[in-house]
């Protein structure tokens, strides 16, 4: 037979205290109770292998301590950091996390989002889809219950209470500023959607830093498609094939400039001698791979931290009927990483 899990009530008889009085220790509310008192109760506590019923807590609290994180590829070595970024602040602040991946497809997304507003989560940490960008697919986060931090992606909707970002435009012209400054002249840019402003950003970026070095910009130069391997593949065999000079490509990811050395390699040129190549993000790989890529770091576990305890903060501040609707933005600097590849 399996045992009944031991009650708030039975650990107030064995302490000889009230319920209330068990309650507000094993909640963290205990402030006015002395260290005696507290120490008695959470003995008895772990002796009987107390376990909360987190589910009878929220009726009355009308919350469930957790926060849904919604990324768009799981196997993007950048969302990890993020993932680990929002699980290690909500882990401080007791809260718990459901990560649901979305492949980068919208309607995968509008299910999870649906699925954690059902499971009657807290709030929500999301980097959206690339084509979440139009009116009818605003409105579906528009019309979500619970309070919502964005990273890496900026607009405004009334329930959006936060967001984390990245300096786009800034980190985009320094990393050009950086390929002319080592006399690379024909840069070619392989960038993936452009249906977000992260995007959009760092594309003005290239440009501007162009144009500041009176370079013309040449929509030539300009591959878009997607954040991945097979992209940075396919795009540079299209510059190639193109026969458009070029002498350095800067890459929307680190995931695309990897694609794009390994297709170098099967012309025979040779990098950085023959091409300099750049990323954007320092994931892992960006450091062991040969040679070993110059990038633009990202503080992308510093993303995720910052979104969680913005989430958390709010999610707390509307439990104290605080009614604070203003979105707060926190905006980070990216750091050129100088390697072998450039």
């Amino acid at each position: 037979m399996l045992k009944k899990s031991v009650t708030i009530k039975e650990i107030a008889k064995e302490a000889q205290v009230s319920i209330a009085t068990v309650s507000m220790i094993l909640n963290n509310k205990d402030k006015n109770i002395s260290e005696s008192t507290r120490n008695k109760v959470l003995k008895i506590a772990k002796e009987k292998n107390y376990i909360p019923n987190t589910m009878a807590r929220s009726l009355i609290t009308k919350q469930t301590g957790i926060i849904g994180l919604v990324i768009p590829d799981i196997t993007n070595p950048f969302f990890p950091e993020i993932a680990r970024g929002v699980e290690d602040k909500a882990s401080e602040e007791r809260y718990s996390i459901i990560i649901c991946n979305t492949d980068d497809n919208l309607q995968k997304e509008d299910q999870y989002i649906q699925i954690l507003t059902e499971k009657m989560v807290d709030g929500i940490v999301i980097t959206h889809s690339a084509d979440r960008y139009q009116e009818d697919s605003i409105r579906i986060l528009d019309g979500c219950r619970v309070p919502i931090v964005l990273i890496d992606r900026d607009y405004s909707i009334p329930n959006v209470i936060g967001k984390v970002l990245v300096d786009n435009f800034k980190a985009s012209y320094e990393a050009v500023n950086y390929l002319l400054n080592k006399g690379y002249r024909k840069i070619a840019y392989i960038t993936g959607s452009l249906n977000t402003k992260t995007a959009r950003d760092r594309l003005e970026g290239y440009k501007e830093a162009l144009l500041t070095r009176g370079i013309s910009y040449d929509e030539r130069y300009i591959k878009v498609g997607e954040y991945k391997i097979q992209w940075g593949i396919d795009a540079t065999k299209k510059l190639v094939s193109e026969d458009v000079f070029f002498d350095a490509i800067f890459c929307g990811n680190d995931l695309i400039a990897i694609g794009s050395m390994k297709a170098l390699k099967k012309f025979r040129l040779k990098v950085p001698q023959d091409i300099g190549i750049m990323g954007f993000d320092d994931i892992y790989m960006a450091s062991v791979i040969e040679p070993a890529l110059t990038t633009m770091k990202q503080p992308n576990y510093e993303m995720g931290y910052y979104a969680a305890e913005l989430l958390i903060e709010g999610i707390k501040k509307e439990s104290l009927s605080i009614n604070e609707k203003n979105t707060k933005k926190i905006i980070l600097d990216s750091k050129l990483i100088v390697r072998e590849s450039s």
